[in-house]
């Protein structure tokens, strides 16, 4: 049978704020300066306790388990059982939970826990190609094997990487803690706003049956109009008055613009009679301005409740959850489509770089061929790029960076600009459009598309074109106006 647990005392040290270098305690200190006094005031040793549970994040290497080694300077015995226990920010929770859960199956009866972090004590780690670069090094044999080795280095190998932003990023979406709740923001945002939108949903049916109707064959014929769709509205108009009276439309929709309706439903019902609609609205009853007023007012009213998840969409911004519902249309775009099945990931693939690839989609013929390349290396600096897959005409067409695998020229643009970008082979003349595969801020490969290119485009059309790729349109415009009065793109 479960016991019963209790929290016999509590002791904490005060939160210090960063600063420019590490503090001058590490986190076994802190547990140590909160615990004494904590322990010097029971009535018991410090020798009594069972267990010591420590929870802690960023543990140092002199302090590979906080717990023990504070359990050690406090004075609680070589015997003293002790661990560390780390799930990020609820370590030190976690450690309670951990103690609660023993003392109540009858494991121990005495358990010291709580939870201690330096955060200033977060190591500063180096690349993956810096650790290898020493790899090699210590690894060469004799002055010349070991000379050549220290001539690959590179500045970057050097340059430090702050632990603690690492450790603070998720590995998998590559997102940090504060990403991850502006992500989760966003979540909640969306779904609030879809909520306020389904609020919407009688009153689309009330337009929507008035719309039906008037392009029928009662459209002309403005009283039986009216009573044909009194018994569509009436159990539309019920449902949004029980949604005024429970208060769901509070705060959703313009006071003004609730009265409205309500009283417009009133006189498409037949609860208020149609005399009385002069005084009220400013106009003479009749049947066909009846069913005008309630559309604009209906249509009034949709616009207000679809006005934040309209918000939410336009805020939206590239995030690892995917495109909203209404752009999901992107993915079935020829070109989109063309770069998906080349082996791009959906996920390295940006909204921007879809959007884009949606809007070259119209000047190209046909996708041809593609390669598909990985980067290793800091983009900013000297890094390698190697083929990965290719098809089509590409199969076979002789490449320079099998000869010289370094990244430069347009490839390496694309990778620093992490944009969709349209080039011309300098060798062959081919029509390319190269795509950036991002993970976080870093490009991490490139789809190479070889497509031909319509010849010839309606006006309207190019201008789409030309709008949607890196604002050339608009360049276009003002270089024209540098010197001509006007620009005409008929």
């Amino acid at each position: 049978m479960a016991r019963p647990v209790y929290i016999v005392d509590g002791s904490r040290t005060p939160f210090l704020k960063a600063r420019s270098g590490p503090g001058p305690f590490t986190p076994v200190d802190l547990a140590v300066q909160c615990g004494r006094p904590l322990l010097a005031r029971q009535p018991f040793a410090p020798d009594a306790f069972d267990q010591v549970i420590l929870g802690c994040v960023n543990v140092i290497a002199d302090e590979m388990n906080p717990a023990r080694v504070a359990a050690l300077r406090l004075g609680m015995g070589d015997a003293m059982v002790a661990f560390t226990v780390q799930i990020n920010c609820g370590s030190g929770m976690q450690s309670i939970d951990t103690a609660y859960r023993y003392i109540r199956e009858g494991s121990a009866d005495l358990i010291l826990a709580g939870g201690a972090e330096a955060l200033s004590h977060a190591p500063l780690v180096w690349s993956q190609q810096g650790v290898r670069w020493f790899a090699g090094l210590a690894g060469a044999r004799g002055v010349l094997a070991k000379l050549v080795a220290a001539a690959k280095l590179r500045p970057s190998y050097v340059k430090p990487i702050i632990g603690l932003e690492r450790g603070l990023t998720d590995p998998i979406t590559e997102l940090n803690m504060g990403q991850t709740a502006e992500v989760v923001g966003h979540l909640f945002g969306y779904e609030a706003a879809l909520a306020v939108d389904a609020q919407a949903m009688p009153l689309r049916e009330a337009r929507g049956a008035i719309e039906e109707a008037v392009s029928g064959p009662l459209g002309d014929d403005a009283d039986n109009l009216f009573r044909t769709l009194r018994p569509v509205f009436e159990p539309l108009s019920t449902r949004f008055n029980d949604g005024l009276r429970s208060g769901a439309y509070n705060g959703h929709l313009e006071a003004g613009t609730a009265v409205r309706l309500a009283a417009m439903f009133r006189y498409a019902t037949g609860l208020a009679p149609l005399d009385a609609y002069q005084s009220e609205f400013g106009r003479v009853g009749t049947p066909g301005g009846v069913i005008e007023d309630l559309t604009h007012a209906l249509t009034g009213a949709i616009e207000e409740l679809t006005r934040p998840v309209d918000a939410i969409k336009h805020q939206a911004k590239t995030v690892t959850v995917g495109i909203s519902r209404s752009d999901e249309s992107l993915l079935d775009v020829a070109l989109v489509a063309a770069a998906l099945s080349s082996g791009a990931a959906r996920d390295r693939l940006s909204y921007k770089s879809l959007r884009t690839l949606a809007g070259l989609d119209a000047a190209v013929e046909e996708v041809v061929g593609f390669t598909r390349y990985r980067i290793e290396g800091d983009v900013e600096d000297e890094a390698t790029i190697v083929v990965v897959d290719r098809g089509g005409i590409a199969r076979d067409l002789p490449l320079r960076t099998e000869r010289t695998p370094v990244l430069r020229g347009t490839k390496h643009r694309v990778a620093t600009e992490r944009e969709v970008t349209v080039a011309v082979g300098r060798s062959d003349g081919r029509t390319l459009v190269l795509i950036p595969e991002v993970k976080g801020n870093q490009c991490t490969g490139i789809t190479l598309l070889h497509a031909r290119f319509h010849p010839r485009l309606p006006a309207s059309r190019m201008r789409s074109v030309l709008e949607s790729y890196r604002g050339r349109y608009a360049a276009l415009k003002d270089a024209v106006t540098e010197t001509e009065p006007t620009f005409r793109d008929d």
